[in-house]
């Protein structure tokens, strides 16, 4: 049976090509076209089955400018694209295009605002998304799609308790993969990190193996295993997210983790260095610093530190230029700064970071943080305070704020914490890490 079947994909294969090559010469003026895909994501047939599809959608907006349906399920495939392949300054740009377009024939869209929500959202404009996941609730009240959005919206903005209602609605009306995800992150933040996994491996059950979604549910379940000190387990989650997805880089970088925290700093490099290669995340840039620092090699941490700094600028001057999209990055500056020792730059960008979200908890460590590496004690512990408020329980921010409080008079409560993140997770930031253990050593 196998003989007849590879010449019957060949020709599928063949008239997809031949529908690419067509309908790119036709393409219709105006619309934004996909990229290429390169290296090892352009590899299997996921990539040949989606150019596909949106170069059909493109065809039919082609023959009727004014099918609306088409342009919407374009912005949603572009939207996906840009989360797969990280190339979001140009899919986000794209997608955004087409929803405006649909929006300027029925302001009153609700797919179109609920896509734009999400755009908002993703570009860290969070007020904006939350505006625009309020206006779509009020056209479509029994969407649990909506209310996901509202959830991440109002985390983002530190309005907890605000965000819980909304997932247990999300939950009423769509208990799937994104609902359960929610009360997983949601349990997190509450320091419920058992309850967290089990919200998490229900999402991984309800999803599609080897579909994105379902492998990024997958590798945030193996991300709790690690932050709450199982590796062993954390590493048995990320493999299997390759099995099912294999190239998936936010995988590959969890494997990279794995192997640092086992002192493995080469297949940490390695992995990372795939990862890179994948996706343009400024996430792995900034991980390989701390790698190439344990791993002695200071000139390689230097250059990827600088690196960080120059792709997080660069996003962020695109969002200072246009306030309507473009990627907000000043709290993930403001750490990248402190990496090449800029703690004025850094302060900078956490104060900016603050007047957008003065409520969201990263935000309050973040400054924290920065304000305790330039030796202001006091004015740190105020914003751990609030960072702390949830009770989670994340061993970083637990050796955080343990080391403020030994620099206020408070060394019993300090070290308390700071053994408690040691003991459980002691790799997942080597400096905090090292700064809490020579603290305890010094007793």
């Amino acid at each position: 049976m196998k003989k007849y079947l590879y010449p019957a994909l060949l020709l599928t294969f063949g008239l997809a090509v031949a529908a690419i090559i067509f309908f790119k010469k036709q393409a219709p003026a105006g619309l934004p076209e996909p990229k290429d895909r390169v290296g090892r994501l352009a590899l299997g047939g996921e990539w040949v089955n989606t150019r596909a599809s949106m170069e059909g959608l493109l065809a039919k907006l082609r023959t009727d400018p004014n099918d609306q349906k088409s342009r919407l399920l374009l912005a949603e495939a572009y939207m996906q694209e840009g989360r797969i392949t990280g190339n979001h300054p140009y899919y986000d740009a794209a997608a955004m295009q087409l929803l405006q377009d649909v929006l300027k024939t029925d302001p009153e869209n609700f797919e179109a605002l609920c896509c734009e929500a999400s755009l908002s959202l993703t570009q860290h404009h969070f007020s904006q998304g939350l505006a625009l996941a309020q206006q779509a609730q009020g056209i479509n009240p029994q969407s649990g799609y909506v209310y996901g959005l509202l959830t991440d919206a109002n985390v983002e903005l530190g309005r907890y308790d605000e965000a819980v209602k909304m997932a247990d609605k999300m939950n009423q009306l769509r208990p799937d993969l994104t609902a359960y995800a929610r009360v997983s992150y949601l349990r997190e933040i509450y320091g419920d990190v058992p309850g967290a996994i089990q919200a998490m491996d229900m999402a991984v059950k309800a999803g599609y193996n080897g579909l994105e979604q379902t492998e990024w549910s997958r590798v945030a379940l193996g991300h709790l295993y690690e932050v709450s000190g199982h590796l062993p387990e954390a590493e048995g989650y990320y493999q299997q997210a390759l099995v099912m997805r294999p190239n998936y880089a936010y995988a590959l970088a969890g494997v990279a983790r794995v192997a640092a925290a086992r002192r493995d700093y080469p297949t940490a490099i390695k992995n990372l260095n795939l990862a890179r290669a994948l996706v343009k995340d400024y996430a792995f840039t900034d991980e390989l610093v701390d790698v190439y620092r344990l791993n002695h090699q200071p000139a390689e941490a230097d250059k990827m530190a600088r690196e960080s700094v120059a792709m997080l600028a660069d996003a962020a001057k695109q969002a200072n230029d246009n306030e309507q999209l473009g990627h907000y990055t000043d709290r993930e500056l403001a750490y990248a700064y402190l990496k090449t020792n800029d703690l004025d730059k850094a302060l900078e960008h956490a104060k900016i970071e603050y007047a957008r979200r003065p409520d969201n908890i990263d935000v309050n460590e973040t400054l924290a943080w920065v304000q305790y590496k330039r030796g202001e004690y006091k004015e740190a512990q105020q914003y751990m305070q609030v960072a702390r408020r949830t009770h989670s329980q994340n061993p970083v921010l637990l050796c955080r704020a343990g080391l403020i409080l030994t620099k206020i008079g408070q060394p019993t409560a300090g070290r308390a914490l700071i053994e408690q993140a040691v003991r459980t997770a002691p790799y997942l930031n080597p400096e905090v890490t090292a700064e809490g253990e020579t603290l305890l050593a010094a007793r």
